[in-house]
C-alpha cells in the first residue's frame, strides 16, 4: 500500500470509516475483476480518491454498493464496497501510475531491479499494466495516453534538470496526469461544470504527491545516489514547504467551486488528511497558518523548552513520597505479574501474520507476537481531527468545517 493520504481509521467517524473502506475495497476488487488477482498489488490510498470524487458528485446509491465476501484484511468480515465507474476509473489510473513507478525504479536500478533478468520481468509487467489500464480507461471514455505521455516526459525533464531549474518544472508531468484523472470524474458523474475546478485540485494534488515523495526520500536518495528533485535543483526544504502550503490552500479553494452531492469524505481526505500528510513529511504537527516561524532548514520545535521549569523548580516534589500510601490508607498494589513465556520464532511469525491481516496492529490493542506484552497500535496515539488544523475558524485560509460539511469531531 502506498500513497500520501493515509488516514488512521480511528480519526474518522464510524460512517466515514465505512465509506472510506468501501472505496478502498472497491478499488481492490475492481482491479481483481477487470485485471486479475495479481493486479491487486497496485491498490493504493491515493487511487481511491478518484472513486471518492465520483461518488461525492453523484451521491451514494444502492446500485453503487454491493456486499463483498469475507476478507483477511477485514478480519474475515463481509462489508459494503463501492462499485461502478468510479472504482473502475480508479483501477485504470492506479495501473498506469503503478506501471510508471515500476519503470522509474527500473531506470534507477533500485535493489533487485539492478539485475537484468529482474528488470526485464518488471518491464514486461509494467507494459501489461499499461495495456490493461488503457483498455479500462477507453471503456470509460478516459484516454490513459495522457498519463503515459506525462510519465514519458518526466524522464526527459529529469535528464535536463540541474541546479537552478524551477522545481515546478519537474513536477509538471505529475500535475498534468492527476489533473486529467480528477477532471474525468466530473464527466462520469454527469457534471461537466465541475471539470475545471477538479482539474485544478488534481493538478495541485499531483504537485503535493511529487514534492512529498521527494521530501520523504531525500536522505535515502542522497545515501544511495538516486535522483531527487530537491537535491538536483538545489531547492531548500523551506521553499518546498512553501510550495506545499500554497498547494494545500489551492486545493481547498478549488474544491469550494465543485458541486458535490455529499462532499464530507472528500473534505476530510483533501483538507484535513492532506494537511497531515504534509506535516508528516516535514516532521511537523502544527498548522502552517499559525504564524510560527521556524529556523532555516528546520521543521521541528524551536530550540529549548519554552514550558520548562523556572529556576528553583517551584513545582518540585515535597519532602517524603507524595505518592506513597497515607497512614491508614490502602495497601500497596500487588507486585506485577511475571512475564509470560516468549513464543518461538515460527509461532510468533504466525501470530504476527494473523494480527497484520486483521489490522489489529494498525488500530487497537494487541499482544506482542513474540514477547506477549500488551501493545498499543500507533493509531491510538494519533490525536483527533483538530490537532493538525484548528478547523473552528483559526486557519487563515478560511477552512471552517464546523459550519460546512463536517464537524470538529470529523
Amino acid at each position: 500500500m502506498f500513497g500520501i493520504v493515509r488516514p488512521c481509521t480511528h480519526r474518522l467517524s464510524e460512517g466515514l470509516r465505512t465509506e472510506w473502506m468501501a472505496h478502498l475495497c472497491g478499488l481492490c476488487l475492481a482491479l481483481r475483476a477487470d485485471h486479475g488477482q495479481f493486479a491487486r498489488i497496485v491498490t493504493n490510498y491515493d487511487g481511491l480518491i478518484v472513486s471518492v470524487l465520483t461518488e461525492a458528485q453523484t451521491g451514494t446509491t444502492p446500485a453503487g454498493r454491493r456486499t463483498a465476501g469475507p476478507c483477511p484484511l477485514r478480519a474475515m468480515r463481509t462489508a459494503p464496497v463501492a462499485m461502478g465507474e468510479g472504482a473502475r476509473l480508479a483501477a485504470a489510473v492506479s495501473l498506469v501510475l503503478a506501471s510508471a513507478k515500476v519503470r522509474d525504479h527500473v531506470a534507477d536500478r533500485d535493489g533487485l531491479l539492478a539485475r537484468r533478468p529482474v528488470a526485464a520481468a518488471a518491464r514486461r509487467v509494467a507494459a501489461g499494466w499499461d495495456r490493461a489500464g488503457a483498455r479500462a480507461g477507453a471503456a470509460l471514455g478516459f484516454d490513459t495516453a495522457l498519463l503515459v505521455d506525462a510519465v514519458d516526459r518526466q524522464t526527459g525533464i529529469e535528464t535536463l534538470a540541474g541546479p537552478g531549474t524551477p522545481l515546478l518544472t519537474v513536477t509538471e508531468p505529475t500535475e498534468t496526469a492527476t489533473a486529467a484523472a480528477f477532471a474525468h470524474t466530473a464527466h462520469l458523474a454527469g457534471k461537466p461544470q465541475n471539470a475545471a475546478p477538479l482539474a485544478e485540485a488534481g493538478r495541485l494534488f499531483g504537485r503535493l504527491a511529487h514534492l512529498l515523495d521527494a521530501v520523504e526520500d531525500r536522505e535515502a536518495d542522497a545515501a544511495s545516489g538516486a535522483w531527487n528533485p530537491l537535491t538536483v535543483t538545489g531547492t531548500p526544504l523551506t521553499e518546498a514547504r512553501r510550495l506545499c502550503d500554497d498547494a494545500l490552500h489551492g486545493v481547498r479553494l478549488a474544491l469550494r467551486e465543485v458541486e458535490f452531492t455529499d462532499g464530507e469524505l472528500v473534505h476530510v481526505l483533501l483538507a484535513h488528511e492532506l494537511r497531515r500528510s504534509v506535516d508528516r513529511a516535514f516532521g511537523t504537527s502544527s498548522c502552517s497558518h499559525t504564524g510560527l516561524e521556524l529556523p532555516e532548514g528546520s521543521f521541528g520545535p524551536p530550540p529549548g523548552n519554552p514550558y520548562g521549569p523556572t529556576p528553583g523548580n517551584p513545582y518540585g516534589p515535597t519532602p517524603g513520597n507524595p505518592y506513597g500510601p497515607a497512614p491508614g490508607g490502602p495497601a500497596a498494589p500487588p507486585p506485577p505479574r511475571p512475564p509470560r513465556e516468549r513464543r518461538g520464532l515460527v509461532a510468533g511469525c504466525l501470530v504476527w501474520a494473523g494480527l497484520a491481516c486483521t489490522c489489529q496492529m494498525c488500530c487497537g490493542s494487541f499482544e506482542d507476537p513474540w514477547s506477549r506484552e500488551r501493545r498499543e497500535a500507533p493509531c491510538n496515539s494519533c490525536g483527533d481531527c483538530c490537532d493538525a488544523c484548528n478547523c473552528c475558524g483559526q486557519c487563515g485560509d478560511g477552512c471552517c468545517c464546523c459550519g460546512e460539511s463536517c464537524g470538529c469531531d470529523c
